[in-house]
């Protein structure tokens, strides 16, 4: 694997764990160093850490508070 790729892994917890989680990326990235990107967006999509998955979290958020304020009235 290029160094590159395995600093990128390495400084990102989240990349890291789901490369262990999924061994399969090991000889992707041997081959293909390049599809590190592709392998981001899988773990994020997983781990609920895209841009939509935070907007649904405070959206629910806002939701139980307005529930929770409506109960106190």
């Amino acid at each position: 694997m290029k160094l590159d790729t395995i600093i990128k892994i390495n400084s990102d917890p989240n990349l890291k764990r789901y490369l262990h989680e999924h061994s399969y990326w090991y000889k992707i990235l041997n081959r293909h160093p390049d599809m590190i990107d592709k392998m981001t967006e899988e773990m994020k999509k997983e781990y609920k850490l895209t841009f939509s998955d935070k907007i649904d979290d405070i959206n629910g958020k806002m939701n139980l508070i307005k529930a929770f304020m409506d109960a106190i009235k």
